[in-house]
Formats: structure tokens, C-alpha cells, sequence
């Protein structure tokens, strides 16, 4: 996977997706960043590449950082907002070329976060994704792993993954795109319970919680 790429291709998306919103559009509330609008949103993600690229990235990304971002933010439109998206294009893909491809993380989470809140589904089936949701499934694997819960399976019609060791103790059964969306924190315990079909979830809803806790309410697609 060429991940700089990927992250070109899925900033170019969720260009597309915003650049048309009229004002009121781009006040809509983001149901994954419920403090966010879809404009706070992207300003976050705006701001984060502008400040990996100053050096100013705290390694827990937090809150105080990230609202900042937004503040800074505050009185442009969706339109300056490309502006500076864009003239940041080029200089951060040098910067992941010559350190990590850290970023791409972010970009692939929020456009799906991005396309829910203005009920425009799509990019369910780029390398990025997938290559984020094999992260967040290892980091899942290892939570289980270190509070010694017993083996979990999620399963869909395309994809596989087993966390712990020996037979399965408790298996969930949805699409791949929501149990993508699950290990990024982005699904509801309700709906991780549905989705259970052999054994009991309890003990592991909050082990999906690896991004923040879980929504409430099942979020739109």
C-alpha cells in the first residue's frame, strides 16, 4: 500500500464531499465528535496536519490540542478551510515520505465520520481503511489480551479476526464496515450485543472503547 497516497486520495474525498455544503450544512453536528460540527471537524483535521508539520504534536493527542485546532479556526468558512487543506497537500506528504505515515490514521477515520453525519456513505473499500482497521483489530487483540479475557471472534461474510488464543468464547457476527467502524470506537454497545451471536460481550464492550467511549446511540450510516 502506498499510504501516502492513500492519504492524497482519501483527503481528495472528503474534499469533494465538503466544498459544496452550503453554510447550514456545514453547521450539522458530527454524531462520532458530537462537541464538533462538520466544519469543527474539519478544521480538527486541518489543524492536525498543520501542526505535525510545525512539530507541535503532544503523543496522547489531547483535548486541549485538539480544541485549538478548532478555536484557531473558528471564524473561516468551509471554503478558506480547503484553501488551507490544500496548500498543506504537498508539504505534508514530503513530511510522511521522510518520518511516518501517522496521519493517514486520522483522515480515514474522520471522512467516515465526515460521510455519517451527512448521510453520503462511500470509501467502505480503500487499502487505507483496511490497513487502519488491522491496526486498530491488533490493538484490540492486545487489550483482550491484557485483561486475560477469554478468545473473541468477529465475523462477517469478508472478514475474519480472532483476539486470544484457542476456541472463541463469544463471537459477533456484522458487515465488515461495522465492525470496522467498531474497533475505532464508532458503534454502540447495543449494538455490539445485537451482533453477538455465541457467548456473552459485557467484558469486552469496553475493550472497543480504544478511541473513546463508545456512542450511545447507534450512530447513522
Amino acid at each position: 500500500m502506498d499510504a501516502v497516497q492513500e492519504w492524497k486520495d482519501a483527503q481528495a474525498r472528503v474534499i469533494e464531499l465538503v466544498e459544496g455544503l452550503s453554510a447550514d450544512a456545514a453547521e450539522t453536528i458530527v454524531p462520532a465528535c458530537p462537541d464538533w460540527t462538520v466544519r469543527d471537524l474539519l478544521s480538527h483535521m486541518i489543524g492536525l496536519d498543520a501542526d505535525v508539520l510545525a512539530g507541535d504534536e503532544p503523543d496522547d493527542h489531547n483535548e486541549a490540542w485538539t480544541g485549538r485546532q478548532v478555536d484557531q479556526r473558528r471564524g473561516r468558512d468551509v471554503a478558506a478551510l480547503v484553501d488551507e487543506w490544500r496548500s498543506l497537500t504537498e508539504p505534508l506528504a514530503t513530511w510522511m515520505q521522510a518520518h511516518t505515515t501517522r496521519p493517514l490514521g486520522d483522515v480515514v477515520i474522520h471522512e467516515q465520520d465526515l460521510r455519517a453525519a451527512l448521510h453520503s456513505p462511500g470509501a467502505r473499500d480503500t487499502n487505507g481503511l483496511r490497513a487502519l482497521r488491522d491496526r486498530m483489530a491488533d490493538g484490540f487483540a492486545e487489550r483482550v489480551r491484557d485483561t486475560g479475557a477469554s478468545t473473541i471472534e468477529l465475523r462477517s461474510p469478508t472478514w475474519q479476526f480472532v483476539a486470544g488464543e484457542g476456541a472463541p468464547a463469544v463471537r459477533v457476527e456484522a458487515s465488515e464496515f461495522d465492525l470496522t467502524r467498531a474497533l475505532m470506537s464508532r458503534r454502540s454497545a447495543d449494538q455490539l450485543r445485537a451482533w453477538t451471536v455465541e457467548g456473552d460481550i459485557e467484558s469486552y464492550v469496553e475493550l472497543f472503547a480504544g478511541l473513546g467511549p463508545l456512542p450511545h446511540d447507534a450512530p447513522p450510516e
